[in-house]
This record gives C-alpha cells, sequence and structure tokens, in this order.
C-alpha cells in the first residue's frame, strides 16, 4: 500500500473538492468530498447500515463520531440531536476540514471536528457511533477502541459496524473479553455487522 490512505494525518492527492447528494437524518443533503479521505464518492455501504440501524441518539450530552471522514455520522447525530455536543474526530485533517465545512453547508453548530487529541480529557460520552477504519491494522485499532469506548457514560452505548469478512466475529469477541462489555449484534445487513457494546453492570 502507498502512503496515503484515508487514514493519513495529510493527504497528499489532489484536495479540489467534488459535491455528491447523500440522504442523512431524513433528508436529501448535498455535501462536499475529496480525494484522500474515506468514501468520497459516496456514502459507503457500512456506514448506511449503521445509519439505518441503530436507534435515535440521546438528546443531549457528548456524542463520539470516531473516524469521522468527510462527516456524514457526525453530521445525522448533529441533525438529529441539536442540543448534543458532537464530536467528530479522525487523524486525518482534510477530513475534518470536509467536515467543518459540510456543518457550515448545514447551518450546524454544534459539531466540533478535531483531532483526538483535542478532546478534552473528562468528556465522557452519552453514545458513541463509529464506522472504524479497520484497515489501520489490528493493533492500532484496539488501542484507538480501548482509549475511547471505556469513556462511555455507564448507560451509553457504543454502535459500531464491521465488515463480516473483515473481522465482525473477532472484534465483538475482543470488545467482550478484554474491553469487558457487553456486546449485542443489532444489525446483519449487506455484509456487514452492527455491534452495541455497553459497560458490563457493576456486580454488587
Amino acid at each position: 500500500m502507498g502512503s496515503d490512505h484515508y487514514f493519513s494525518s495529510s493527504p497528499r492527492s489532489d484536495s479540489s473538492t467534488r459535491t455528491i447528494r447523500v440522504r442523512l437524518a431524513g433528508r436529501e443533503l448535498e455535501l462536499v468530498t475529496a480525494s484522500g479521505v474515506f468514501s468520497p464518492e459516496h456514502l459507503d455501504q457500512g456506514t448506511r447500515v449503521l445509519l439505518d440501524s441503530v436507534p435515535p441518539p440521546p438528546p443531549s450530552g457528548h456524542l463520539l463520531d470516531l473516524g469521522t471522514g468527510w462527516g456524514p455520522i457526525a453530521l445525522s447525530l448533529a441533525l438529529q440531536s441539536p442540543d448534543a455536543t458532537v464530536w467528530a474526530v479522525d487523524v486525518n485533517e482534510r477530513a475534518l476540514d470536509l467536515t467543518r465545512r459540510n456543518a457550515a453547508r448545514l447551518g450546524i453548530g454544534n459539531v466540533n471536528a478535531v483531532v483526538p487529541g483535542d478532546v478534552p480529557d473528562g468528556v465522557r460520552f452519552a453514545a458513541i457511533w463509529s464506522n472504524p477504519p479497520i484497515r489501520v491494522g489490528k493493533r492500532e485499532l484496539h488501542a484507538m477502541l480501548a482509549h475511547w469506548l471505556p469513556r462511555l457514560d455507564a448507560d451509553a452505548s457504543a454502535c459500531l459496524v464491521v465488515a463480516k469478512h473483515l473481522g465482525a466475529e473477532s472484534l465483538q469477541r475482543w470488545l467482550a473479553d478484554e474491553l469487558t462489555l457487553d456486546v449485542d449484534r443489532v444489525a446483519n445487513s449487506k455484509g456487514f455487522r452492527v455491534l452495541s457494546a455497553r459497560r458490563a453492570p457493576e456486580r454488587g
């Protein structure tokens, strides 16, 4: 693989933007994308499965989109929960710029598109939605999830979409065994699984 991927911090490919039409939160929208980010041509199928499968997000609190790309998950969270604070996290600066531009196009003011280190340590999340970057490799993926998922509020859940052929079953086992989360499979569609993970209840 070359060095210029959607998980590169500063993609070197052409940064010219294009406009695509996409349906998010029940609305038909025109948003901007560019090369050097994940799925620049259209809303990818995994994210579509996730957005079609999860329950509505909490109306308030801090909500996290982990690996935001050009922003479809973060924008969906923000449109559905205008009183919440949405954190759109990515290491890719071009992706963050596109997310900010798309939020501005929609008049959304509750999205913070930032690199991981810019999320304050004390923030806890009422929900996490993510199409995680599986192709970064298992070690980096596990480190990322081990950092963010323990920051869920006690009664909150993380919803993750993973392709079956890219290790959905092994990830489900790892979340349960290594992070001691309660994990349910909430959707199984078009080659993808949506996993819902929450803290296991404390035993008295």
